[in-house]
């Protein structure tokens, strides 16, 4: 099986170059991950998507009349960032537009990902819903009602649905990455082991290589024992190092690495260079998992909105004094506004770039000062006219309040951007991100055939 990865997420870009290239060598199946949810809340609580829609017209006008008029299955998971259902339709939208303008007609497996606050509170009420790591609380139907959208994060088994139905184009709503192109190897009677791993490496495209930089299609192909990676552009190409680097990608354990249906143990995984630019990989193991199913739920809350002023210092003596400033600007702040504000209705915060912003406490170079500071202020509040208000006089406040050892009266911070303050709006958490057992891993997505019709009688 031959499989091609068009980059590491659609919108992102890829070699018109390496792309022919791929079509050239014939690929049963091209894959894209959609999105991610590495940009955190916003998207999937908003609504919104993390590219643009230039940018993922752009990619798939190339992708898709290939893919159809070449009978090439084209897989796309987490369609639009977060994969809920404005999301897919997002997608799906551009699609249509792609179908009409190049006179396309097609079928197409449209799943979906957002799952009902009560279906979710159904599994709650069953115990059947528990956090996905320590530290997060547990799930309570108070925060299911304030949660919306809910997405469940799919495995191989829609996608293996999916492919059953021979159609030309499957557009997926929150996917396990490496679901994407694990599903067509899962299906070609492929080694779980293998299957898995290489598609941990390809949803990603050529991040796995070096001169990796910038966004392309990667070509892979599975035999019984093994399989190779291999970038499509001339320029990049796979070292056993590279590819096993990126093996580790996302990974808190080196060894075992964990998807919706069990474990990929890569502990004896072999990375071996067949050329100057291909790498044969070998060894993974797959350990099913035991007991119950499990489907991850990705919920977002909006907590308020958000205002930030962007600032640099260099003097070196309120570097030295910063966080004394910061409370007394804190401080100074909270006096000012009195009662025309509450206090329960803003948060007031200073990042400090260039001093333990990073790390935070864990900083173990806490005590270097730096000759020059970047400063964030960021004020979360009830709504925007409010934060907007308390930004607007922190950032004064700051600006010209007094420190020990001042020597001037101008201004403490330099200002890069006019207007200063930066109205950023609507703010959200994950408010779940747990586990929720069933019964049939397929169940909570529903697979629903479409035919895109953007060909013309004449």
């Amino acid at each position: 099986m031959k499989l091609m990865a068009l980059n590491g997420q659609l919108g992102y870009g890829f070699t018109v170059e390496a792309f022919r290239e791929g079509l050239r060598r014939g690929p049963d199946v091209i894959g894209a991950d959609g999105g991610s949810n590495d940009g955190g809340p916003f998207y999937l609580g908003h609504g919104t998507p993390m590219v643009s829609r230039r940018a993922v017209h752009r990619d798939l006008s190339l992708a898709l009349p290939e893919a159809v008029r070449r009978g090439i299955p084209l897989i796309i998971g987490s369609a639009g960032t977060a994969g809920a259902d404005p999301h897919v339709q997002w997608t799906r939208e551009i699609i249509d537009q792609i179908a009409r303008e190049q006179g396309l007609s097609f079928r197409m497996a449209v799943i979906r990902a957002e799952l009902t606050r009560e279906r979710v509170v159904t599994a709650l009420r069953e115990g059947r819903i528990r956090p996905v790591h320590d530290g997060i609380p547990p799930l309570t139907e108070a925060t299911v009602a304030r949660t919306h959208p809910i997405v469940g994060q799919m495995g191989t088994a829609p996608f293996l649905r999916a492919l059953e139905l021979g159609v030309a184009v499957i557009l997926a709503g929150r996917a396990c990455d490496s679901a994407i192109f694990a599903s067509p190897a899962l299906r070609g009677g492929y080694e779980p082991g293998l299957a898995y791993h290489m598609a941990k490496i390809a949803e990603c495209g050529t991040h796995c290589s070096v001169q990796g930089i910038g966004a392309d299609c990667l070509w892979v192909e599975m035999a019984e024992d093994h399989f190779t990676v291999e970038p499509l552009h001339r320029e990049k190409h796979c070292t056993p190092v590279s590819t096993a680097a990126h093996t580790l990608y996302e990974q808190a354990n080196p060894y075992l690495m964990y998807e919706p249906e069990g474990a990929l143990d890569v502990s004896a995984a072999r990375f071996e260079a067949l050329d100057g630019r291909t790498v044969r990989v070998s060894g993974s193991r797959f350990i099913p998992r035991a007991g119950p199913a499990t489907v991850k739920l990705e919920g977002a809350s909006r907590v308020g909105y958000r205002t930030i002023t962007v600032a640099g210092a260099r003097d070196p003596v309120f570097i030295g004094c910063i966080d004394q400033v910061c409370e007394e600007v804190r401080a100074l702040v909270a006096a000012n506004l009195g009662d025309r504000i509450a206090a329960d209705l803003w948060r007031l915060r200073f990042r400090q770039y260039g001093r333990n912003a990073i790390l935070g406490e864990r900083e173990p170079f806490c005590d270097r000062l730096p000759h020059e500071l970047g400063v964030v202020i960021e004020v979360l509040a009830e709504t925007q006219e409010i934060a907007d208000a308390v930004c607007a006089l922190a950032r004064s406040t700051m600006l010209h309040c007094s420190y020990p050892g001042r020597k001037t009266t101008a201004g403490n911070l330099a200002l890069p951007y006019s207007p200063a303050d930066i109205p950023v709006g609507a703010a959200y958490e994950f408010s779940i991100y747990h586990l929720m057992e069933v019964a049939d891993p397929a169940s909570p997505f529903p697979v629903e055939v479409v035919y895109v019709e953007g060909a013309s009688d004449g």
